[in-house]
């Protein structure tokens, strides 16, 4: 009899034993899930918090970007084009005109202008060449920064004061890399400008400083996005795109050639037919139109004119610009 109450206790032990270990079980299992949701509602927080933060950071850098273009648009002197958006260069009469849209933090651009600088200023100095500047911002939008607007302000304050085309040159020559933002200080802007005689003056310093058109750089860009233009370097002779051209690309021999025969009544390129608008002395303005994508340029842009490529055309560029064209690096020396 008392072996069957010792087993009878011992299966009770058994059962209660096994219950009790299946209760801490249950009780662990719940601390642990606990301690999951707990974790997962933490970590939901923080990358939250961490999305809003950079989504806060690109509004407040879109927003310095945007409100240092504001005020009130005050083109430079001489100002030719529609809404006077371009800075000539060259005499009116000239028989050829090319139309530049560029940047001054562009890789491909400063290619441009060092692959064909030396032909243009001939073609010009001949009176057969006039040149209409179109300075846009897309690298301060694909790279951060303010130095594509501020170094375009201070080249049309050289044009105040007549000194654009030595100015220009300089910016190009001097350019920083891409990565680089120095142009997004007045005082390097102001140092250059004692490379060009007789500009660094206090009514230029004035100019730069307050940043006397950087609303009218600002048009200038959203001329360039409303006219669907792929890139820049964009260049247009007499409106049409000769840049884009890989099946024949351009060099300064060609570019020469087809502005000596326009001069001599060969004709040359034919003109956009989108081309509109009269300057200030009834000249053409620069065409905004689709037919000058340039699938040879550097600095992409979008719809909203902030996507970018590869940089090839220098060592260490990273993003939106590259020197890209077959008419960039077979141009040297050619002319």
């Amino acid at each position: 009899m008392s072996d069957k109450n010792d087993d009878g206790a011992n299966r009770d032990a058994t059962k209660r034993s096994a219950r009790e270990r299946l209760l801490v079980e249950r009780e662990r299992q719940k601390t642990r899930d606990k301690r999951r949701r707990t974790l997962i509602v933490s970590a939901a927080v923080v990358g939250v918090l961490g999305l809003a933060a950079v989504v806060g950071l690109i509004a407040a850098n879109t927003g310095k970007s945007g409100d240092s273009a504001k005020g009130p648009v005050v083109a430079p002197s001489g100002a030719v084009g529609k809404d006077a958006l371009a800075i000539r260069t060259g005499k009116d009469a000239a028989a050829s005109q090319l139309t530049v849209w560029e940047d001054f933090r562009c890789p491909a651009c400063k290619a441009f202008e060092d692959n064909y600088r030396a032909t243009v200023h001939e073609l010009e100095a001949k009176g057969l060449l006039k040149v209409d500047y179109h300075l846009v911002t897309l690298i301060d939008g694909n790279m951060g920064g303010t130095g594509s607007l501020k170094a375009a302000n201070a080249a049309a304050c050289a044009q105040d004061a007549g000194k654009f085309p030595a100015y220009h040159d300089v910016l190009f020559q001097n350019q920083p890399e891409e990565v680089d933002d120095a142009y997004g200080k007045n005082a390097k802007l102001l140092e250059l400008a004692g490379k060009v005689e007789g500009l660094d003056t206090p009514a230029f310093r004035a100019c730069v400083e307050k940043g006397e058109h950087n609303a009218w750089v600002g048009k200038s860009q959203e001329a360039f996005r409303e006219g669907k233009f792929r890139g820049t370097p964009t260049i247009l002779l007499d409106g049409k795109d000769i840049f884009a051209d890989q099946a024949n690309p351009l060099t300064p021999q060609k570019l020469k050639a087809q502005v000596e025969a326009a001069a001599k009544g060969g004709g040359s390129a034919a003109p956009s037919p989108k081309a509109s608008g009269t300057g200030k002395n009834g000249s053409k303005a620069s065409p905004s139109s689709s037919s000058g994508l340039s699938s040879s340029t550097s600095t992409r842009s979008s719809s909203t004119g902030s996507s970018s490529t590869g940089s090839a055309s220098r060592p260490g560029s990273t993003a939106g610009s590259q020197a890209g064209s077959a008419s960039v690096s077979r141009g040297a020396g050619e002319d």
